[in-house]
Parts: C-alpha cells; sequence; structure tokens
C-alpha cells in the first residue's frame, strides 16, 4: 500500500514539475523587472533567473498571493 502512495506523490510531483516548466518556457527571457512594482525594492538576481519575467519581489509575491487566497475564500 505504500508503494502505491509512494507512487502517487511522485506522479504528483511530477505533473507539478511539468505545469511549473511549461509556465517558465512561456514567460520572456528576462524581461523581468530590476524592481519591485509594489515596494520598489531592487528584485534579486537570483529570483529574476528562476522566475523570469517576475514583477515583484518574494515578499511582495507572497502577500499578493495571500490575499488572493482570503478573496477566492469569500466566494
Amino acid at each position: 500500500m505504500s508503494d502505491d502512495v509512494d507512487q502517487a506523490g511522485d506522479l504528483i510531483a511530477l505533473q507539478e514539475d511539468i505545469g511549473i516548466q511549461r509556465v517558465r518556457a512561456q514567460l520572456p527571457a528576462g524581461a523581468g523587472a530590476a524592481e519591485c512594482q509594489e515596494c520598489g525594492e531592487p528584485i534579486p538576481a537570483r529570483r529574476r533567473k528562476a522566475i523570469p519575467g517576475t514583477q515583484v519581489c518574494a515578499e511582495c509575491q507572497t502577500i499578493l498571493e495571500l490575499k488572493a487566497k482570503q478573496r477566492r475564500a469569500w466566494w
């Protein structure tokens, strides 16, 4: 039984990785902002490289995602 659960977990992880790769492939390389559009702070080069096209820093992205999640919870 645990083998089935492990295989299911591996399949989910693989599907998530494929989804992330698809989104990244659609983003224009190097088109990200050097400064966060929300707070104005510099976006670290590692983040810009990991997420091409990013417009916000990690902290602001977290806040935006939490706000979006809260809005969805009300519907």
